[in-house]
């Protein structure tokens, strides 16, 4: 399938401020389908660039957040790559940010003094709080989110033994954020054909968690007297699988799979609502089957029955998965230390190319091909801009 071709944003522009995680991920979705992204990062560049895992000095999760985008190095306190940024806004589509709120604007690159120099830009901000509001200008990462949106705290309700929410470092609230944020900009270019008027974004961290937690959010309003059941870990004779008889066919078909008549005799396992009272005495029945057989026995035995199950992995274990391969799920992707595993986004779509570009850009290499390109600079007035300083104190780029 010819990329090129078949990108669904192709002729789109966009111009990628965001740091860390949530707005490069939302910028990088825009890229795969086609739009030309170009990452404005200090001279220094961004700092995930330093982020292990490292091969080379070459960051591997910066490279899964920022392939297939073009780099353009400012020094956003001169005054000189303002001027450059406003005239780039003028041949833009969309602006992504994730700065705390008033940072841009402090830049003279807010959305008001923006879309006064083009109407038409949608301009999408990412933030822990929102741009308004109370906590707006608070400091907020993802696990600050994690622990005020009420997630912490049901994970470690569900985990049934802890007293107190377990650390961790999967920052569900930034991935939430760039993909919320992607989606709202989809919304916004259908709007943009119909009105021809772009629009301001606004995507709070602490809203896409909340987003998350449909049930919990219900439940604090209306509490729920029977346990729920949690999904956790059954005993086999060497490991742990999980199952999961949500329906009524899915516990038909265990029960018949394991041959146990105590599941289908005993009234507490009865009703849908009587096993999800019972859960836990459920999956002790169920663990006197699965501690006779494998996990390779197990899973086999309840993937030709129909029951939902699975063998906890490690995420290495995902990168030779042959179903994850075939699908398409990894793609190679190249920057100055060779190859490695990208993932491409979560989608497959019949008459577009979605992949993950196959480039992770140096910092600032492409910046006389945006200029030359976008805004027609020669070579010479890239000169002079570089020795006022708005590509850094020499004009320079690390690469």
């Amino acid at each position: 399938m010819d990329k090129k071709a078949t990108a669904p944003l192709e002729g789109l522009r966009v111009l990628d401020f965001s740091i860390m995680l949530a707005g490069p991920y939302c910028a990088r979705l825009l890229a795969d389908v086609g739009a030309d992204v170009i990452k404005i990062e200090p001279p220094e560049g961004d700092d995930m660039r330093l982020r292990t895992p490292l091969r080379d000095g070459h960051s591997t999760y910066f490279g899964q957040l920022n392939a297939g985008k073009r780099s353009l190095a400012l020094d956003l306190k001169n005054a000189d790559a303002i001027k450059l940024v406003h005239q780039l806004v003028a041949e833009t589509d969309i602006l992504v940010e994730n700065f705390r709120p008033g940072v841009m604007d402090r830049l003279g690159l807010g959305y008001e003094a923006l879309r006064v120099i083009n109407p038409r830009l949608i301009y999408c901000s990412i933030s822990g709080y929102g741009q308004s509001g109370p906590a707006a200008e608070r400091a907020a990462y993802a696990m600050i989110v994690h622990a005020e949106s009420g997630l912490d705290q049901s994970l470690a309700r569900y985990a049934g033994d802890r007293e107190r929410p377990a650390s961790g470092a999967i920052f569900v609230a930034d991935v939430l954020g760039g993909i919320f944020g992607y989606s709202a900009i989809q919304t916004a270019l259908v709007q943009r054909t119909r009105t021809g008027e772009g629009q301001r974004i606004d995507v709070a961290l602490m809203d896409c968690m909340l987003n998350l937690l449909v049930y919990e959010l219900q439940e604090a309003q209306f509490p729920i007297r029977a346990p729920r059941p949690t999904y956790g870990p059954v005993r086999t004779r060497d490991g742990d699988i999980l199952i999961a008889p949500v329906t009524p066919r899915n516990f038909s078909a265990l029960c018949e799979v394991t041959g146990q008549a105590e599941l289908t005799s005993d009234p507490r396992f009865a009703t849908i609502p009587a096993r999800g009272a019972n859960w836990t005495a459920m999956m002790q029945v169920i663990e006197k089957w699965t501690e006779r057989h494998t996990v390779r026995e197990c899973i086999d035995a309840l993937d030709r029955a129909g029951v939902p199950c699975a063998e906890y992995r490690t995420p290495g274990a995902a990168l030779s998965d042959p179903h994850l391969v075939q699908r398409g799920a990894f793609a190679k992707v190249t920057d100055g230390a060779g190859e490695f595993v990208g993932v491409n986004a979560p989608w497959k779509m019949s008459a577009a190319d979605t992949t993950i570009g196959n480039e992770v850009p140096a910092i600032g290499a492409q910046r006389d091909e945006v200029l030359t390109r976008v805004l027609g600079l020669s070579g010479e007035a890239i000169a002079r801009l570089a020795e006022t300083g708005a590509f850094g104190s020499r004009g320079e780029t690390r690469l």
